[in-house]
Order: structure tokens, then sequence, then C-alpha cells
């Protein structure tokens, strides 16, 4: 009985984790551009996606009040991750340094306007998450975990896409340069959400048989009854 009452802690304590350091280094590599198969993509693209995946895992398993609660304390993290970088360049280089004033500045100054954006998008989009996830999961009954996971995370993709991108690099780029941009992030997103999606299937399967059908049921049974869903739809 003992065991059984750590496997959610150790399941949450590492879904966290895993949140936590995707979002701060999508958050600190989003400055960077690249340019892949004729687009011009931010490099946060590549780690964010992950942070909304894991939230519909843990929308799966835990419910919505422990969602609302990482999301806030991924909010704090990026925030104390802004203040941060603040510090850090008001203090001076020393002359061994391999990395200037200069050169810190312009790398982690435009880091700051990246968090800053997206603090605005992340709470927003994860907000849409959160509740596009339970609507669906509500309409389907509990199964078609794709349909709920995926769609969930495409439409709050969409509104963060374009928060982030306006926010971050508005003084840098015109209007049309920056909707281009946005455009390209959300396809890019989009097609990230789908193509993971036999991932999350798997990721899926491996938590069920760590918790055991007991656990797996109680922990979906309270995720389901927290929201005032009939205790008696079935994982799927």
């Amino acid at each position: 009985m003992h065991v059984l009452k750590q496997k959610p802690v150790i399941l949450y304590t590492v879904l966290l984790s895993f949140f936590l350091t995707f979002l701060l280094l999508a958050e600190l590599t989003g400055s960077k551009l690249f340019f892949a198969f004729g687009f011009t993509m931010t490099m946060g693209v590549i780690p964010f996606p992950v942070t909304f995946i894991i939230t519909d895992l843990l929308n799966e398993y835990y419910g919505r009040k422990v969602v609302r609660a990482t999301t806030f304390l991924g909010m704090v993290m990026i925030g104390l991750a802004y203040l941060l970088i603040v510090i850090d360049i008001q203090i001076p280089a020393s002359p061994e340094s391999p990395i200037d004033d200069a050169s810190f500045e312009r790398v982690f100054a435009n880091s700051g306007l990246v968090i800053l954006g997206s603090i605005i998008a992340y709470m927003i989009g994860q907000m849409i998450d959160l509740h596009t996830f339970h609507f669906l999961r509500k309409k389907t009954a509990g199964k078609h975990i794709w349909l709920r996971a995926t769609g969930s995370t495409i439409i709050s993709q969409l509104i963060d896409s374009y928060v982030v991108i306006f926010i971050a690099l508005g003084k840098y780029h015109p209007v049309s340069k920056l909707i281009a941009i946005a455009n390209t992030n959300f396809l890019y997103k989009m097609g990230v959400a789908i193509a993971i999606t036999p991932l999350l299937y798997a990721i899926h399967i491996y938590i069920d048989r760590y918790l055991g059908e007991t656990l797996k049921k109680q922990m979906f049974r309270s995720a389901m009854e927290e929201e005032g869903f009939e205790s008696t739809i079935q994982p799927g």
C-alpha cells in the first residue's frame, strides 16, 4: 500500500521535471531564429510543444487542479528566470570571462522579451489547452486520447505562437515578417502535435503499466469526478 501511495508522487515529480526543463529551455533559446525547410522559425519551437503534451498527461491522471498548480509554478519559474537574467546583466564581466558584457546582454536581454511574451502567451495557451482538453474529454466520454490531446494542443498553440512572436520580436521585424514567422511556428507545432501522437500513446501505456490497473483507475476516476463527470467513464 505504501508503494502505491508513492507512485503518483514519483510520476508527478518526473513529469514536472520534464515540464520545467523544456519550458525554461524554450524561453532561454527562443530569441534565436533558424531557417529550415524554407521557413524561418524560433528555436523555442523545438522544446515548447513538449510542455503541452506533458500537461495533457497531467490532465489525464491528476485533473484540472493539479494542471492549474503546475501552470502557475511554471509561470513563477519563468518570472524567476527573468529576474535572474536582469540581475546577471547588471554584474560586469571580468577580463578573464570568455563572454563579454555586450555578448551576454545581446543574447539574454532579448531572452527577457521572449520570457515576457511567453508569460502572457503561456498563461493564455495553457488555460485554453486545459479547458479544451476537459471539454473534449467530456464529449468523448473519456475515450479517444488522440483527439483531446492533439485537439487541445493545436488550439492552444495557435494562440501562443502569435502572442509570443509579436511581443518577443515585434521591435525587430515588420508585421508581415512577424505573421510569417508565427504562421510557420504554428504549422510546425501543429505538425509536431500530430506526429508525436503515437509517442503519447506509448507513454500512456507505460504509465498505465507503472501505476497498475487498480491505481490507474483510481487516479482516472478522481480526475474525472473532479470535473463532475460520471465515475463510470472508462479511460481509453
